[in-house]
C-alpha cells in the first residue's frame, strides 16, 4: 500500500516562498516518477512539476518555470516543491502523485496511480 502525505502548505504573501514536502511509504520510492499537481477552485487538476526516479530530470509547467523547483531525496522517501515568487494565481490545493509504472515524466494526471490528500496554499495580495 502506497501512502503519500503532503505538508508545508499555508498562507503566504505575494512574492513569498513556501516549501511543500511529500513523504511516501513503500519500498520502491526510488522507482517512481513523482509529480506535483494543483487544483484551483472550479478548475481541473493541472500538472505543476515532475521529477524522474533518480532526480536527474525535471519537468515544469510553463506557468511555474523559474519560480518552482522540484527535488527528491530517495533516502528519505520524500519529494519537495520549493515555490518562490508566489503569485495569487498559484493559490490552490497542491497534490503529490506517484507514477509507479512509467519511466518518463508525464503531465497528464491519469498517468499517476497514487495521490496524497492535498495541502492548501493560499497567497494573499
Amino acid at each position: 500500500q502506497v501512502q503519500l502525505v503532503e505538508t508545508g502548505g499555508g498562507l503566504v504573501q505575494v512574492g513569498g516562498s513556501l516549501r511543500l514536502s511529500c513523504a511516501a511509504s513503500g519500498r520502491s520510492f526510488s522507482s517512481w516518477v513523482m509529480g506535483w499537481f494543483r487544483q484551483r477552485p472550479g478548475k481541473v487538476r493541472e500538472f505543476v512539476a515532475g521529477i524522474s526516479m533518480s532526480g536527474s530530470k525535471t519537468r515544469y509547467a510553463d506557468s511555474v518555470k523559474g519560480r518552482f523547483t522540484i527535488s527528491r531525496d530517495n533516502a528519505k522517501n520524500t519529494v519537495y516543491l520549493q515555490m518562490n515568487s508566489l503569485k495569487t494565481e498559484d493559490a490552490a490545493v497542491y497534490y503529490c502523485a506517484a507514477d509507479n509504472l512509467g519511466i518518463t515524466i508525464r503531465s497528464d494526471y491519469s498517468s499517476y496511480n497514487y495521490w496524497g490528500q492535498g495541502t492548501q496554499v493560499t497567497v494573499s495580495s
